[in-house]
């Protein structure tokens, strides 16, 4: 059996982590998900250290990515992704609220592979979620890690 690559979800808002598990349930992904509730725990996770020293080091299919954390925030964990030989083939999808375009310019001069602002609406985000897990998971091709 073919296990499917994780899905690193990077988010500090309880509601939205609820969300975006239970819109990538919904859409039938059988890709585990794995949450980081900061970057500096995420960085962690994708670099096997810490409480994530014994995990498989296989790197996610998709982080989906905030910006606004504690400790570190997305853009850090993006820069320090895209500069990592070892990390920087994964796709990285900000999902955040922050319609700012300094951000905006940042996370695309850094490498992003797509820059999603979460919707208000309930209905808007729990599919905006789906689709992304969906595309990101299953349907985006990757090369071979080396």
């Amino acid at each position: 059996m073919i296990e499917l690559k994780k899905i690193l979800l990077v988010e500090d808002n309880l509601p939205d982590i609820e969300l975006t598990l239970e819109a990538l349930t919904e859409s039938n992904l059988a890709n585990r998900v794995v949450v980081a509730h900061d970057g500096v725990e995420a960085m962690e996770y994708l670099l096997c250290e810490g409480e994530f020293s014994n995990r498989k080091p296989e790197n996610p299919a998709v982080i989906l990515l905030d910006i606004k954390m504690p400790r570190m925030d997305g853009i850090e964990v993006l820069q320090a992704v895209k500069a990592n030989s070892k990390l920087k083939l994964i796709p990285v999808v900000m999902l955040t609220s922050s319609r700012e375009e300094p951000d905006l310019r940042k996370c695309y001069d850094l490498g992003v592979n797509a820059y999603v602002v979460k919707p208000v609406n309930f209905r808007d985000f729990f599919d905006a979620a789906q689709r992304l897990g969906v595309f990101w998971a299953v349907i985006n091709e990757r090369p071979n890690e080396e």
